[in-house]
């Protein structure tokens, strides 16, 4: 978790709705990049266990997903509540609302994808589920911004080493279409979560972001899980510890540091390096499970990692460009940008 951040109201500094640069707000400092790099790996670490430990659990997937929400409230509100309350009380109400926003579309993405598992393949789903890179680069286009070409160059080809490591193999069977629709719905809600966390995060802190959004999802989930019938106790203490491994290594670890580093790396560089998942979860399956990883894990990491470094090269010209810029600006009259 990060340090507190001041708390800053709505009203006395009002948050740009997705500036062109994927970074900070200007007046808060931006973390090394090296640190966030460093998260991001611990980050896309601990969600790759999400898929191995979810398989390995004995629980209808919506309790599951409730659970490990509710669960990282319940070890988060100690720290939000007292060391934070100030923020939280002063979080302002565009901040707070998107928030909520937030956790409404994660509980949605949790939604969507799961029943997608009963209704087509896995593979097909995981393929699916994975264009959250590619909605993220649609989005911002369709807010103005111009990504440019290597980003849209990385981003598919991270997507393609997805699809090289799990296949996609599109049914004309009515239900599997139908899951097919909902896994590409999940991915699409995964970009607006995001997109509406790196923007929460220009004025929030991680803590305070994070304890509003899993509680609001916890909340949804839970009247999800009382529509369905989705059984919420009556599990072995086996399955209650794998829910709370869940709960430590894909929440608190995984989704927690995604919503830190993307104030710095950006929601483009933060949803492609998320694919490196698939390939996470099917070696850790390896080593855990004693799965026997696919032929093709190997090279579609190799595929995921230079799609992600195109976005991150372009990320880099970008924030060198926009420095520059910034240089020009505040050079005195008649003094050269370099002098």
């Amino acid at each position: 978790m990060t340090a507190p951040a001041a708390p800053q109201s709505a009203a006395a500094t009002p948050a740009p709705a997705l500036p062109a640069a994927d970074h900070g707000h200007p007046q808060a400092p931006v973390p090394a990049r090296g640190v966030d790099f460093t998260l991001l790996a611990v980050a896309i670490a601990g969600v790759s266990m999400s898929a191995p430990l979810i398989a390995a659990t004995a629980a209808p997937a919506l309790a599951i997903a409730f659970w490990r929400n509710a669960m990282a409230v319940g070890v988060l509100s100690p720290v939000a509540l007292w060391r934070h309350r100030g923020e939280l009380r002063h979080m302002g109400r565009r901040a707070a609302l998107m928030s909520v926003l937030a956790g409404v579309v994660l509980a949605l993405h949790f939604g969507l994808w799961l029943p997608s598992l009963d209704m087509t393949s896995v593979a097909t789903s995981t393929a699916l589920v994975t264009t959250t890179p590619i909605w993220t680069t649609l989005i911002l286009r369709a807010r103005g911004h111009r990504p440019p070409a290597l980003v849209w160059a990385g981003t598919a080809l991270a997507v393609l080493g997805v699809v090289i490591l799990t296949g996609i193999d599109l049914s004309t069977d009515t239900r599997a279409l139908e899951g097919d629709a909902l896994a590409l719905a999940a991915g699409a809600a995964a970009a607006g979560y995001m997109l509406l966390g790196s923007e929460v995060r220009r004025t929030a802190s991680t803590t305070a972001y994070t304890y509003v959004c899993y509680s609001t999802t916890a909340a949804v989930l839970l009247g999800a899980c009382l529509v369905s019938g989705s059984a919420l106790g009556g599990y072995d203490g086996r399955t209650w510890l794998k829910i709370a491994a869940l709960t430590v290594v894909a929440q608190l670890l995984g989704h927690s540091l995604l919503n830190r580093v993307v104030r710095g790396l950006g929601p483009s560089t933060t949803s492609t390096a998320i694919l490196l998942e698939t390939p996470g979860a099917a070696l850790i399956a390896a080593l855990w499970l004693g799965q026997t990883p696919p032929a093709a894990a190997y090279p579609a990491l190799g595929v995921i990692l230079a799609g992600l470094a195109l976005v991150i090269l372009a990320d880099r010209r970008k924030s060198a460009a926009a420095a520059s810029a910034a240089a020009e600006a505040v050079a005195p009259a008649g003094t050269p940008a370099g002098a």
